[in-house]
């Protein structure tokens, strides 16, 4: 269990995590508490965080193959089992983690006859593959299957613009998936009367395993806090006018006055 305190006014906020699970290496699950909460900011609260764990953190995907040999997506090659469009499905759904800026360049290279997994893929050590296992097609005879990939790092989802001109090479976009969390639920339980009614904010976040819902917690709740960093820098710009503008009758204020005030 991990518990921290943080203290807002006179209330002293907490958080716990109250269950933790992996699944399997593709699928993790974790379950998150925050009380006391006066009435109405567990629903802000959780709205901003489940919005933010869906589109802010980064994460990375293939989101390009190219060979030479498929004249077309939808063709099938003589001693591969699967088309070229389960391939490129298959592909799609491998999990990566890196500390990639941009993009860079993997290649599969396989002979049959055997399975070609997610272990066949060669990358750059900046890249790493969440499960290995992962299947992405079967060779049933004596040939050789050589995939050129590009590996992103982004945010969100993005569909693949197919274009004539990106087939006449070989190459295929594929469907990008950079979201590390698969989904995102909050909910709400209130307690006490009147005036004195409280809530606790219940948080559950699965994710791919390229990260821990934890670690995404921590990212989400970063570049929340990141979202309003100007606010408080304009703030502190309109001060500096205002001081300017009485010739220093207005006090100066600290980051810990104006949050009292």
């Amino acid at each position: 269990m991990v518990r921290e305190k943080v203290t807002v006014s006179t209330r002293t906020l907490q958080w716990k995590c109250v269950e933790s699970r992996v699944d399997n290496k593709r699928l993790c699950y974790g379950r998150f508490i925050l009380s006391p909460l006066i009435k109405g900011q567990a629903d802000t609260i959780g709205i901003a965080m489940r919005r933010a764990l869906l589109g802010e953190i980064e994460g990375t995907c293939i989101t390009r193959a190219k060979s030479e040999k498929i004249p077309h997506e939808y063709s099938t090659i003589v001693g591969i089992q699967e088309s070229v469009h389960e391939i490129l499905m298959n592909l799609k759904e491998i999990g990566l983690r890196s500390n990639l800026y941009g993009t860079c360049g993997a290649f599969i290279c396989a002979r049959g006859p055997g399975y070609v997994t997610a272990q066949d893929i060669i990358s750059p050590p900046s890249v790493e593959i969440v499960d290995n296992t992962q299947h992405i097609a079967r060779l049933t005879e004596p040939i050789d299957l050589c995939i050129g990939l590009q590996i992103e790092r982004n945010r969100g989802y993005r569909y693949s613009i197919k274009r004539p001109n990106n087939f006449q090479d070989g190459s295929y976009p594929i469907d990008a998936v950079f979201m590390p969390v698969r989904n995102a639920n909050h909910s709400i339980h209130s307690y006490g009367n009147g005036n004195e009614r409280q809530e606790i904010l219940f948080l559950e976040i699965w994710t791919n395993g390229s990260l821990t819902p934890k670690e995404a917690l921590h990212e989400a709740s970063r570049n929340l806090i990141d979202l309003f960093i100007p606010f408080l820098h304009a703030e502190e710009e309109t001060l500096h006018l205002e001081y300017n503008r009485h010739k220093g009758t207005l006090p100066p204020l600290t980051f810990h006055d104006r949050l009292l005030n």
